[in-house]
């Protein structure tokens, strides 16, 4: 869209007397104090030029925000700024420009009452509690040296060599790696699988790490020692070495209920992230291409890769399909009148500041210089959209039974009680402007709002929607078993942090870019 703004000389007044006083400030001329110089003595020593310039650029971003909201658009990115017009004088002339910006596109979504989604049922298959103890069994093995060929899922101990035209670029000594695992050099299962110790080959594989990453290597391998794993029987002395537990019966038992509290918590994981892909799937919308290359074009620059066209198109699909999301998402918020509030930001912030290991008051201190603050409240509106609409979703499981996630988005009812408790307690609101918010960005760049969903204890508003996370279950059978003593419906879920930033295009808060006619050769962007 291409806004044309036209001033009038006493809009513009206010900036210009402005410009007056910063400038007479710098300007030393024979008679007066600097900052008490009249402004038709400054006008005859420098002229006229240098003052509208920084009335223009002063003046400039707020009638752009202006003119936005009058035309009741959601800008993208930053606007490219054409300064047509200047007053002659203090006393005569307009001013006027032409800000063209990509805005967001109409987006009509679905009934969310139509809308179904399918999760996984709560059942724990036989296999999956197998699969868990084993890596625990695991856990507690111990390595034998054998004399014979190694094979899959035995430890080797090698020595690695890596040249490329004869030039040493890696060499590694006394590794033990355990065959298939595939965690080192491509290729490395299949050489040494059938070696026994002291015997050698060579192979070719592209580079794992290093200066030198991706390229073809010459590989020689020599195989020291060959061992094999010894998995503890599975009876009552296992689980009393495993865990807190008498018995392999109760040991099995516990690991089966951890691993139907996993399940729970996973189930609003994935309702989420079924929902935004039927959303998707069920709007077809313009994605702005400008901000689309922008994004494009900073991701590339960051990482010195302007001229791989090959990653070009890569991060290209990934902004694309990044913002088709947020525009989504932002209507979802503005749909269901999303609010953040101060309590939910305090506690993002912080716990974001945790996971980056810094001081929370420094983090917050310089995401509100940065301009942050704003993103991260449009972030956690989004994700908490999400966790809103799931409220008017059928949510069902593999038998077609409803499923209940009312522990993790809460209930409208919940909200009417706890909105009383903030009206008593004088709760504080950030607002959310989601027209402000956030251009694309890459999928390498996760929003960093984003969370596991958590089991609402108080007020379900308070808490911020799932967004990508691990299955919750994963890690169960890695943490030592302890005696069930509570339901798994009491189980809190883990609360885990968000990652990466969101990227830095701001919208209307964004000050627009250097204007290319105007007088001034100062950066519009000057507040």
């Amino acid at each position: 869209m291409k806004l044309t703004v036209e001033v009038t000389l006493d809009e513009l007044a206010p900036s210009i007397e402005h410009a007056y006083q910063h400038i007479a400030k710098d300007v030393s001329i024979p008679g007066f104090r600097k900052g008490k110089v009249p402004a038709r003595i400054l006008e005859q020593r420098i002229g006229f030029g240098p003052i509208i310039e920084h009335a223009v650029n002063d003046a400039l971003p707020g009638f752009y925000r202006d003119a936005v909201t009058e035309a009741g658009v959601s800008p993208l990115g930053q606007p490219d700024v054409e300064v047509t017009t200047v007053p002659t004088s203090a006393k005569e002339g307009a001013f006027a420009f032409t800000a063209e910006v990509d805005v967001r596109p109409e987006i009509a979504l679905p009934e969310l009452s139509s809308l179904t989604v399918e999760v996984d049922s709560l059942e724990v298959a036989d296999d999956e509690i197998d699969e868990r103890i084993e890596v625990m069994r695991q856990r507690f093995g111990t390595l034998a040296g054998v004399e014979r060929a190694a094979k899959e899922g035995d430890f080797v101990v090698l020595d690695l060599n890596a040249t490329i035209e004869g030039e040493e670029v890696d060499t590694v000594s006394g590794v033990s790696y355990q065959i298939g695992s595939g965690n080192m050099l491509e290729g490395l299962d299949e050489a040494v699988t059938g070696l026994s110790a002291d015997e050698s080959v060579t192979f070719t594989a592209p580079l794992a790490g290093g200066e030198r990453v991706g390229e073809q290597a010459e590989v020689n391998v020599t195989i020291t020692a060959v061992k094999e794993q010894e998995l503890p029987e599975l009876d009552d002395d296992f689980a009393q070495l495993a865990s807190e537990f008498d018995t392999l019966a109760e040991l099995t038992d516990d690991v089966r209920t951890q691993a139907a509290a996993g399940k729970v918590d996973g189930q609003a994981v994935q309702a989420r992230d079924k929902l935004l892909d039927a959303l998707l799937a069920a709007v077809d919308f313009p994605v702005p291409a400008g901000v689309v290359e922008a994004e494009v074009h900073r991701h590339l620059e960051g990482e010195g890769r302007l001229e791989d066209e090959t990653h070009r198109e890569e991060v290209r699909e990934e902004a694309t399909e990044s913002l088709r999301r947020q525009l989504l998402l932002d209507v979802l918020a503005e749909q269901l009148k999303v609010k953040v509030s101060q309590e939910e930001l305090i506690d993002f912030l912080v716990r974001t500041a945790q996971q980056y290991r810094v001081d929370p008051n420094e983090f917050v201190q310089n995401a509100d210089k940065t301009g942050q603050i704003p993103v991260f409240v449009g972030e956690l509106a989004r994700n908490k959209s999400l966790a809103l609409a799931l409220r008017q979703v059928a949510v069902v499981d593999g038998d077609g039974s409803a499923v209940d996630l009312t522990p993790f988005i809460g209930s409208d009812e919940l909200d009417a009680g706890d909105a009383g408790a903030d009206d008593a307690s004088d709760s504080e609101i950030v607002e959310v402007e989601t027209e402000e918010a956030p251009a694309a960005e890459t999928a390498a760049e996760a929003p960093a709002a984003e969370e596991k969903p958590k089991r609402v204890r108080k007020a379900p508003a308070k808490t911020a929607a799932a967004t990508d996370s691990d299955e919750s279950g994963e890690a169960a059978a890695e943490e030592k078993p302890k005696r069930a003593r509570k339901a798994p419906a009491k189980k809190a879920a883990a609360d885990e942090a968000a990652t990466d930033a969101p990227a830095d295009e701001a919208a209307a808060e964004e000050k627009p870019k250097r204007a290319r006619k105007a007088p001034a050769k100062k950066d519009a962007e000057q507040a």
